[in-house]
């Protein structure tokens, strides 16, 4: 028995488990140690008695009952509260992890996983070569969203080995620091021939190998793996509590993958979680262009996001067009200069910024502002499923429309006046039917007011198009946004006004294309495959000129000009209220829809919000907004720090600025999303 006077009468017995590799030597070890040795003393101990010469530089001790990393080496273990009956793994903080991408390709790297989140994102995009990585976060699949499958299939959701890109060897992959720094203004892109991508610029910031270029190369390429068979196997939501369950998963940007109960070689997806995609450049961004590509077209195919049969066939002819571009020689040529300033000047439409951002012009706040007027059809439900359709004049000024029974009495009192500030604008379109309809739900006391407005055409259409969604954000028609949005409105329409030439008509013959691999489920019940083929072949038309990377970037626009478009599904219980709701959480807004018919109860935009907090003790979620709205709701289909990340990420996502590109105030993400459990 060892005597008191040889460990001092304050030393007692720790139980270490080493996670090594090494055989002969014993994984648990006792130390006599005192409590007010530090964690790195406790590190050397331990080091010094199992004599194992590796380096040991990326280990740290995992305190399994507590679920926490004592990575404060100063701390004494006092301080930690550690005692003898604590389990503490001394085990590598860097770890194997299988990630999913939007493109359904799986990557392999190792990944920190004592870092929070957020820090474990920035660097696994370092690798992919993704900028912005505040926009995209790890999601773990919910067993909702996991199929039941017999036996026989259990294992063929799972790619198979040679599918998965391993990417252990990247620099920061192995625990190597990486470039803290985003990409620089000044650098000279290299084009890489195939996609259009950076081939050597920005790789040389992470890697010197030929292999990490490669790679780089093969996520900026889109490959149309897709079948009707694939597609039964995934997930596909009916109902929107179907698609809030793909929500419940987000992990917790805040804590690291270990404390959250992943383990090495889990499987995750990483997935653009933030619909805000900020200073997308061809130039630099042709893994995150193709990845958020692919993200869309997913969505698309899996009916995550509803679109209508025309709507359908745009994507169906963009994906036809993207995969013929990167499968034929024609994009081996070299992109030049022009092209990509071409495509440059197109990104002007696609940036979503939240309101409350930076203001416009000061010299457009001294202009007038403009004003629209003229004649449209005023549509207003009725009961017995009969509408009202009448004539009416239309002047739209600020955020305001109203409407005349006649242009004469224009000076006059207003039949009614609506103001649209915080309203949801809904496109109600058929371009091969000549229908031109803006459907306006505005916020009224007891709910939602429905307006239908029919323009004559395409032109009419676009100008109070545009005006309809810059009011409801507040702006006017003086905002220097107007514009991009009225041409963003047009192009999208002429993309859909195709008409059937002789040459498409007889090409379904000549061309080798499965159609199933290019719509959702749903169209290829409903069409035979040569109909299917020949309507693709339609649409393609007015696609067919585009370069690989406008067309990608065409396909992302039409994802974001449709009404469900970046809305995140969750099932909650308002206070007060004796049912469940679906609160839809955008880039802009919260909305409150009902859940059995899908429809719009109320919209609160985050401009209108004062503060928000969360009761941990409850579970709730507080919100408080201008004129005294207040709102206070619980999360039943995931945790409600999700939301809270939601919200707190959203907001954060505005405070970016293409003057401050280069850096990311991590301290002020934590502020917003974290919380005081």
């Amino acid at each position: 028995m060892v005597s008191s006077n040889e460990y001092g009468s304050h030393t007692w017995e720790l139980s270490l488990t080493v996670d090594h590799q090494h055989e002969g030597v014993e994984k648990v070890q006792v130390l006599h140690i005192t409590g007010d040795l530090h964690v790195g003393g406790l590190m050397l101990k331990l080091v010094e008695k199992i004599e194992i010469a590796q380096d040991w530089s990326d280990y740290a001790f995992w305190w399994e009952q507590k679920k926490c990393w004592l990575l404060k080496t100063h701390w004494t273990l006092d301080k930690y509260g550690v005692q003898a009956d604590a389990k503490l793994i001394f085990t590598a903080q860097h770890k194997m992890l299988r990630l999913r991408l939007p493109n359904m390709k799986t990557v392999r790297l190792k990944v920190s996983f004592s870092s929070m989140v957020f820090r474990a994102v920035s660097d696994i995009c370092k690798v992919l070569n993704i900028r912005r990585s505040e926009e995209l976060s790890l999601l773990k699949q919910s067993e909702g969203t996991l199929k039941k499958k017999k036996k026989k299939d259990k294992n063929s959701k799972e790619p198979a080995t040679e599918d998965i890109l391993n990417l252990s060897n990247s620099p920061v992959s192995s625990g190597l620091p990486g470039n803290a720094g985003l990409y620089s203004k000044t650098m000279t892109p290299v084009y890489d021939p195939v996609s259009g991508s950076p081939a050597s610029s920005t790789i040389t910031w992470f890697s010197d190998g030929s292999s990490t270029e490669q790679n780089c190369s093969i996520l900026a390429l889109s490959h149309s793996t897709c079948s009707p068979e694939m597609l039964a196997e995934m997930y596909q939501p009916r109902t929107l509590a179907d698609k809030a369950k793909l929500n419940a998963g987000w992990l917790d940007s805040s804590r690291s993958l270990m404390e959250q109960g992943v383990v090495e070689e889990d499987l995750l997806l990483l997935r653009f979680k933030y619909y805000t995609f900020f200073d997308l450049n061809p130039k630099y961004d042709a893994v995150r262009i193709n990845q958020i590509y692919e993200q869309a077209r997913w969505a698309i195919l899996l009916e995550e996001i509803d679109c209508t049969e025309e709507e359908m066939l745009i994507f169906a002819a963009l994906q036809y067009h993207v995969s013929k571009l990167s499968l034929s020689s024609e994009t081996q040529d070299s992109i030049c200069e022009s092209e990509v300033d071409e495509v440059e000047a197109a990104l002007s439409n696609l940036e979503v910024t939240l309101e409350g951002g930076n203001k416009s012009n000061i010299l457009e706040d001294i202009t007038d502002i403009p004003k629209l007027a003229d004649n449209l059809k005023l549509v207003r439900p009725k009961k017995l499923a009969l509408k009202a359709i009448k004539t009416y004049w239309f002047v739209f000024r600020d955020t305001s429309i109203s409407y005349f029974k006649n242009k004469e009495s224009a000076q006059g009192e207003p039949v009614e006046k609506l103001n649209l500030k915080g309203c949801e604008v809904v496109p109600d379109v058929n371009v091969a039917a000549k229908k031109f309809g803006i459907k306006l739900l505005i916020p009224v006391a007891d709910g939602m007011n429905e307006v239908y407005l029919r323009c004559d055409n395409e032109d009419q259409y676009a100008r109070w198009m545009a005006a309809c969604v810059l009011a409801s954000k507040g702006k006017t028609m003086a905002d220097s946004s107007y514009q991009h949005e009225v041409q963003k409105i047009l192009s999208f329409l002429q993309m859909k006004n195709w008409t059937m030439s002789s040459q498409a008509a007889s090409e379904p013959e000549n061309v080798d294309m499965k159609p199933e691999c290019f719509v959702s489920p749903r169209y290829t019940k409903k069409f035979k495959s040569k109909q299917l083929t020949a309507r693709i072949l339609e649409a393609h038309q007015n696609v067919s000129q585009m370069s690989l990377v406008e067309a990608k970037l065409r396909f992302i626009q039409a994802w974001q000009s449709l009404p469900e478009f970046g809305l995140s599904y969750y099932i909650v219980r308002f206070k007060g209220s004796k049912k469940d709701d679906v609160l839809g959480v955008s880039y802009n807004r919260l909305i409150r829809i009902d859940m059995a018919t899908g429809d719009p109860i109320t919209t609160w935009r985050f401009s209108n919000m004062k503060q928000w907090n969360v009761n941990w003790e409850i579970r709730q979620v507080a919100i408080e907004f201008d004129q005294n709205v207040s709102i206070a709701f619980t999360c039943l289909s995931a945790d409600c720090k999700i939301i809270h990340e939601y919200i707190g990420g959203y907001i954060f996502l505005s405070t970016r600025s293409k003057d401050h590109n280069e850096t990311l105030d991590e301290e002020l993400f934590h502020k917003l999303t974290g919380g005081q459990e």
